[in-house]
């Protein structure tokens, strides 16, 4: 079963997803880097939701659905897929209210967040696929099985709207105008419920999907008009990565909503990581990388312009991290030779 019928977000349901996962999540500081806004000419801001308290925004969505069942329903226990974080999401909620959660996950998982999830209590299960749409397929499959709820990654109104209150803290907190806000997109739960909001409360302010290059299921999608799943490499951005469900209700708020589209290739995200650590001392991962690899790419264009880029999440392992470093740096990698960064 699915974790909600509507197919519909509006700002109150975002306002309303703020009130009900406030016990649950933390309000992440919005604030300048310096270092890029003088280096690339424009204010860049970054919303730090690498410092969330999961190490990545995707506890949001989760807490918003799981503190919204029925307390009947949630007893059954909730099943999900993801590629990492949306299970380390699921399994924070799920272990703050007392139930059980299953979380299909691509072979190639990494194994940080794998760890992260198994500490929390999730019960993870590998899928013979690296591909997340397999695992979504075998979970939502599992969920009717045993009559538990089935909590997408990013199709489900409640998912959206939680993602959502990213959004609404980025206006709260934001000292002036907005001109532009960056999300890395992968299956498009995040920039739906960010775009909702602001487009509500900030029309001007120019929503921005980032992808990257070698895994941009929406973009494409976006470009054809429809739901496609383009041939794809690996990424550094693990989070992002993976194909659209058929019928995701992502895929026309983002035709609606989203102003523009930028692709990131590999070496923008590995600076962008590096920059964070070198910069600001703080780690992200590689999705987070994409988000502010856009926003220096906007800047350069907008160099009166002030710009967010949404740092999404912080759960990259040790071995992504000495991949990225060594690329930034013009260095080989250990898997340079096959073009396979780790994830």
């Amino acid at each position: 079963m699915r974790a909600s019928p509507e197919q519909t977000v509006s700002a109150d349901n975002i306002a309303e997803a703020a009130e009900r996962i406030k016990p649950h999540v933390d309000k992440t500081a919005l604030t300048r880097s310096n270092p890029l806004s003088v280096r690339y000419g424009a204010d860049i801001l970054i919303k730090a939701e690498h410092t969330q308290r999961t190490g990545s925004f995707k506890v949001r969505g989760s807490a918003n659905v799981i503190h919204a069942l029925d307390p009947e329903v949630a007893r059954r226990g909730v099943v999900t897929a993801s590629s990492g974080n949306h299970g380390i999401g699921v399994a924070t909620a799920a272990a703050s209210r007392g139930i059980t959660c299953q979380i299909f996950l691509p072979s190639n998982v990494s194994p940080s967040k794998l760890a992260q999830i198994e500490r929390l209590g999730g019960e993870p299960i590998l899928t013979n696929s690296t591909d997340a749409i397999e695992g979504e397929i075998a979970a939502r499959q599992r969920a009717e099985e045993d009559g538990r709820v089935y909590i997408s990654p990013y199709n489900d109104p409640l998912i959206v709207a939680g993602q959502g209150t990213i959004g609404k803290e980025i206006l709260d907190d934001a000292d002036g105008t907005i001109d532009a806000i960056v999300v890395a997109v992968g299956g498009g739960g995040m920039i739906s419920g960010i775009a909702t909001w602001v487009k509500e409360h900030s029309p001007a302010t120019e929503i921005i999907g980032a992808s990257a290059m070698n895994d941009r299921a929406m973009a494409a999608s976006l470009e054809a008009g429809r739901i496609v799943s383009p041939p794809a490499a690996p990424t550094f951005s693990d989070g992002t990565a993976g194909a659209l469900e058929d019928d995701t209700m992502t895929f026309p708020i983002c035709q609606v909503l989203v102003d523009s589209w930028i692709d990131i290739a590999e070496v923008e995200i590995a600076r962008a990581v590096t920059s964070m650590v070198d910069d600001h001392h703080q780690l992200i991962e590689g999705a987070a990388g994409v988000a502010i690899a856009g926003a220096t790419r906007w800047a350069e264009s907008n160099p009166a312009g002030r710009v967010v880029a949404v740092s999404c999440g912080a759960n990259v392992s040790s071995a992504a991290l000495f991949e990225m470093l060594a690329l930034a740096r013009g260095k080989d990698s250990p898997n340079s030779s096959s073009g396979t960064p780790a994830s």
